[in-house]
């Protein structure tokens, strides 16, 4: 009989240490390790969500500096500028010296960048846009169609346009070019949310034949 109690004592004893969970520590780094991971993964989704924005911001620049050149070119190929007109101010020509907001074209001329001939830039729906007539992209709203009231406005006064006329030289001593210059469309930005200046360069030639 005391044999078999004590048997039925040592198989109660084996079946608990089978049966037995996890310790408070086993515990408590399992934890640790899940937050580290969790932590990890919200940073990687951090920089996702910052590198969308910030490529989005990236496109808009070069399409500015796109559309630009391209007025440029369009104005002298069809004898709407002179060539001697591409130039800035301070050189005899009428393209603005220095860093201006992204206003549209005028009446005059039609093309962005002049001094003194700018016009307020309008949503798609007719309106001014914001920030002064500062040049502003329409974005869907929730009904998913641009162009109705629930639009979002996105103003572009946090970019700038820098239109440089460089007249270009050959030999030495260097001779003036007449006949060739180069333009270099500079666009400021910030990235949305940081004080992080960025900026876009777009460089051509120009000559005076078309």
């Amino acid at each position: 009989m005391i044999s078999t109690a004590t048997n039925s004592m040592h198989s109660a004893r084996s079946l608990r240490r089978g049966q037995s969970g996890f310790s408070l520590i086993e515990v408590m780094i399992s934890a640790v390790i899940l937050t580290i991971g969790l932590v990890g993964v919200l940073a990687v989704f951090g920089l996702a969500v910052a590198a969308n924005q910030s490529s989005q911001q990236d496109m808009i620049a070069r399409q500015v500096a796109s559309e630009a050149m391209e007025s440029v070119f369009t104005a002298r190929n069809t004898s709407q500028l002179t060539f001697s007109q591409i130039n800035n101010v301070a050189n005899g020509g009428i393209f603005a010296n220095g860093a201006q907001p992204l206003m549209c074209a005028g009446p005059t001329y039609g093309i962005v960048g002049v001094a003194g001939d700018t016009a307020s830039c309008t949503t798609a729906t007719g309106a001014i846009c914001p920030n002064g007539g500062v040049q502003c992209l329409n974005e869907p709203g929730p009904d998913g169609i641009v162009g109705t009231a629930d639009d979002v406005i996105l103003s572009l006064s946090s970019y700038t346009r820098t239109i440089t006329i460089t007249q270009l030289t050959t030999g030495t001593p260097p001779t003036v070019i007449p006949t060739l210059v180069q333009v270099t469309i500079t666009i400021n930005y910030y990235v949305q949310g940081s004080t992080v200046a960025k900026s876009y360069v777009l460089e051509e030639y120009i000559s005076s034949y078309h």
